[in-house]
């Protein structure tokens, strides 16, 4: 038996005022996208801003449905709505911002699986990285330079 090792590359910002004024702005759209979250069951917003390459800026929030499976993350909201509404347009970065309504998380938190495998699709897609930025409410944030370091194994149009 062979093994393969598996490394993957990550930086730690101390805190949102160690991001250049641009990301810190772009962060701070995250945060108000997480305040406006639709959670009343799991009771965990998420905020989701992202940079198109033309400089406009969007948000989502994740949205939940008393039929579980029928609800979508933040970061899947702002992804389909900028591939539907601005579909020539690449994605150069994405903001998040999640914690549970009754307590501040100073963890970042990534995107989930599902998360993943949409940014993969989208950064197949366009042949470009997407810088991913994800924090709590407070504290460190993460900063990956590609989707690739979250999914190391990534499933996508080559694997059809």
């Amino acid at each position: 038996m062979k093994e393969v090792k598996v490394e993957t590359k990550l930086s730690v910002i101390e805190s949102i005022e160690e991001l250049t004024s641009a990301e810190k702005e772009l962060m701070l759209k995250a945060i108000q996208a997480r305040e406006k979250a639709y959670a009343p069951y799991s009771r965990f917003q998420v905020g989701a801003a992202i940079l198109l390459d033309n400089g406009l800026v969007l948000e989502g929030s994740n949205q939940e449905n008393a039929a579980y499976p029928s609800g979508l993350c933040a970061e899947r909201v702002v992804i389909f709505y900028a591939g539907a509404n601005h579909p020539f347009n690449k994605i150069e970065k994405l903001f998040i911002s999640a914690s549970p309504m009754d307590r501040e998380l100073e963890t970042p938190i990534p995107p989930c699986g599902a998360c993943r495998q949409s940014i993969a699709e989208y950064e197949v897609k366009q042949d470009q990285s997407i810088e991913i930025y994800f924090m709590g409410t407070k504290g460190q944030i993460y900063k990956s330079d590609s989707l690739k370091n979250l999914l190391p194994f990534m499933f996508d149009k080559g694997s059809l």
